[in-house]
């Protein structure tokens, strides 16, 4: 009889089996008795270390996100030859992020080896053996869902469809384009909608429909031109692809903005979340804790007596 693993290392082996099973069925088609089964253990056993399948994937997730900062740190920090660098990449950090028609994003890179490329880098050698995270905020529901793919693909639109395909099981096409200055971009993301099942919480979808075989074939007819035209209307873009359909919906439409939502009372708020030994060790020569925001480059510096009063 194997010996009775102790509960950080079952908690572990659970998180390490759920891993293979989310990557392989998605969030929707996978079930408590899924990982039970896969992991040989009763399902009282998995219920002992999480609640739900919920806080099981969020557990997952904290977890591979905490393996990635250290995987990237690590690769970032012990790149001494051509190679390793190589596999690190050109970028070791690009964040996006979208709410309500504001747009604000970071990217680190190395400008060094950027300069080198003598052509237009492909997609393994900006981020090197990356990984694609997309968080969703549900509005309604205040919830938050992440999915956490390889970076696949010789292209951030390609790495996207990936996303879609492994982590959601939602077929869909991702067209991206930037005009020849480099100033302007522009996109497509077109999906196959879910479908529910009455009485459970599970979406699906037919992956051979033939639909949206149809419709994905006729966007697939989109040129990088129309996208970054900003003289081209949505609806007419629309209806040059899709002008012989029975029904087009156009939803109204939000415009992009550039936007940050860092602000003072927002930086002194976390802040004072420190103990006070810990804010002491943040103040610079001047008396103040100097705070910068890497999206919109303000620095926020702060008076240790501010947080105090």
């Amino acid at each position: 009889m194997p010996p009775r693993l102790s509960a950080p290392a079952r908690r572990e082996q659970l998180l390490e089996v759920a891993l293979e099973i989310f990557a392989r069925q998605g969030f929707h088609g996978t079930s408590m008795n899924d990982v039970a089964d896969a992991a040989g253990v009763t399902k009282p056993v998995l219920y002992q270390h999480f609640e739900s399948k919920r806080e099981m994937y969020l557990a997952l997730l904290e977890d591979v996100g905490n393996q990635l900062i250290t995987r990237i740190a690590k690769a970032t920090s012990e790149a001494p030859d051509g190679k390793a660098q190589t596999e690190a990449g050109i970028i070791d950090l690009f964040v996006c992020d979208y709410r309500s028609g504001e747009l604000r994003g970071y990217v680190r890179f190395d400008s060094g080896r950027l300069a080198t490329e003598t052509s237009l880098p492909s997609l393994f050698s900006l981020f090197g053996k990356g990984y694609l995270a997309i968080t969703f905020d549900q509005a309604m529901t205040k919830e938050r869902y992440q999915g956490i793919v390889p970076l696949e693909g010789s292209s951030l639109a390609e790495a996207a469809q990936h996303f879609f395909s492994q982590s959601e099981q939602i077929p869909s096409l991702v067209r991206l384009a930037v005009n020849d200055t480099g100033h302007i971009a522009g996109g497509i993301l077109l999906q196959h909608l879910p479908e529910g099942e009455e009485g459970r919480e599970r979406l699906h979808t037919r992956l051979d429909h033939p639909e949206w075989e149809h419709v994905r074939i006729l966007a697939e007819t989109i040129r990088a031109a129309e996208l970054v035209d900003s003289a081209l209307p949505l609806e007419n873009l629309l209806w040059r692809l899709f002008h012989e359909e029975e029904e087009v919906r156009i939803l109204s439409t939000i415009p992009l903005s550039k936007g940050c939502r860092c602000s003072l009372e927002y930086v002194r708020e976390v802040i004072a979340r420190f103990g006070p030994e810990e804010r002491e060790q943040m103040v610079d020569d001047d008396g103040f804790i100097s705070v910068d925001c890497e999206f919109c480059s303000r620095l926020f510096p702060i008076k240790l007596s501010d947080l105090d009063a």
